[in-house]
């Protein structure tokens, strides 16, 4: 495609010879590459997360969300269909969506009144004929061809994805066939519900999030709460996904916590690291968890190039979406899911493991300041990189976690994309 093109920019040495191993830091900094990569990869041929169905139950059902940072609206029309635009008006491009969700009939901007229907085709303009003969719109003026840039939309286990170009692949080549199989595990055959959201705002380069949650190698370094109630560690069964092109991957561990007790405690130890506590609970019901899959598989994470999350952590499931907001700073966002056939009990369970992750998450508290730190450590030196040397230089899939490779898919993706 044109747009996987290399593009000529004045920028510092990235060296094909680093390939994805050395990550220049001048790659979180720059205006010129965020503005490249809003062009290259949320306005190009990608797919990026935008909601779930169950977001869409009705006709005029709508959700205002954003891909990058351009602000776009999320519909389902009389005919059952999803659709998604700009959240633009035609005429002077003022916000047509000014909650993030509702019911509407349509979308009349609030400036002139021109309306838009659940498509985003522009069907009315206010005083369009004028008034006793006098003003009104220019007598070329054509309704079809004005309206915000529509969307491609494509489906998938109840999750809504969208692109802005008409030409990307289909999601399910795009994503891989053995990711994809990960989305159906935890998806497949249910009906997903909201339990809740959060937004949570770090203050770090949106690809220094992307990057923690393709890191296997370090969950149960970071996290102490994991490693403490056994919940993920890496001398537990497990390994890594990783798509043919790198974009997209899954990591996940098992537990057999007879086989596991014993030496993962000297495994940790031996280490000296901060992930051996003595930590406790006071109210264990906290980590109370059901059988939900036919495996053993208590820790799944997921990812879809370029920023969207299914994390899987015991019964608590949820998405995350990653949103560039300039160089330095990011939008997380979380949608907690369950499930309706979920009984009472079931419900009760993953709401008390849904404290393990978000904004204040017993886990995930640390993935949103890690980013923070290194933001901070790299800002004055551009020029040094990145070493992504564990598990060796390959971006392969394996039944090891303590490996890189998932981090070097990404940015093996991101060249190739970004033509860098």
């Amino acid at each position: 495609m044109d747009d996987l093109t290399r593009v000529p920019l004045d920028l510092p040495t990235w060296s094909k010879e680093d390939g994805a191993r050395r990550v220049p830091y001048w790659l979180f900094q720059r205006e010129d590459i965020y503005a490249l990569e809003k062009q290259k990869l949320f306005d190009g041929p990608t797919w990026n997360f935008l909601c779930l169905e169950a977001e869409l139950q009705a006709p005029g059902d709508f959700v205002a969300v954003d891909v990058g940072e351009k602000p776009v609206i999320v519909t389902r029309d009389a005919d059952g269909q999803i659709y998604g635009f700009e959240n633009r008006c035609a005429h002077r491009g003022s916000l047509l969506a000014l909650e993030d969700r509702g019911n509407v009939k349509d979308f009349t901007c609030v400036y002139h009144a021109w309306r838009h229907n659940l498509q985003g085709d522009l069907v009315a303009v206010a005083f369009k004929d004028g008034i006793r003969g006098q003003g009104g719109i220019a007598p070329d003026f054509c309704m079809s061809q004005q309206g915000p840039k529509k969307m491609r939309i494509s489906t998938l286990y109840g999750l809504v994805f969208g692109s802005f170009d008409e030409d990307v692949e289909d999601i399910e080549t795009y994503i891989g066939e053995a990711v994809l199989d990960r989305i159906r595990r935890v998806l497949d055959g249910r009906k997903p519900m909201v339990l809740g959201r959060f937004t949570q705002i770090l203050p770090n380069n949106w690809k220094l999030y992307v990057e923690n949650t393709k890191d296997s190698y370090h969950a149960s370094i970071l996290h102490t709460f994991f490693t403490t109630f056994e919940i993920n560690r890496l001398s537990q069964k497990g390994g890594i996904i990783v798509s043919e092109n790198g974009g997209c991957h899954v990591s996940y561990s098992e537990i057999d916590r007879k086989a596991e007790a014993e030496k993962a405690k000297s495994f940790y130890s031996e280490q000296n690291i901060r992930s051996q506590s003595d930590l406790k609970l006071s109210d264990m019901s906290l980590l109370g968890s059901f059988k939900e899959f036919e495996d053993d598989i208590t820790l799944q994470i997921l990812s879809v190039f370029p920023n969207f999350v299914l994390q899987q952590i015991q019964n608590a499931v949820a998405v995350r979406t990653v949103l560039p907001r300039g160089t330095d700073s990011m939008h997380l966002k979380w949608t907690y899911i369950g499930f309706e056939d979920d009984t009472a009990e079931q419900r009760k369970k993953r709401l008390k493991l849904s404290n393990l992750v978000g904004p204040g998450g017993y886990v995930s508290m640390e993935d949103g300041c890690i980013g923070g730190f290194v933001q901070r450590g790299t800002k004055e030196s551009p020029d040094e990189r990145a070493v992504l040397a564990m598990g060796g230089y390959d971006i392969d899939t394996s039944d090891d976690r303590i490996t890189e490779a998932a981090i070097r898919g990404f940015w093996t993706e991101y060249r190739r994309r970004m033509g860098l």
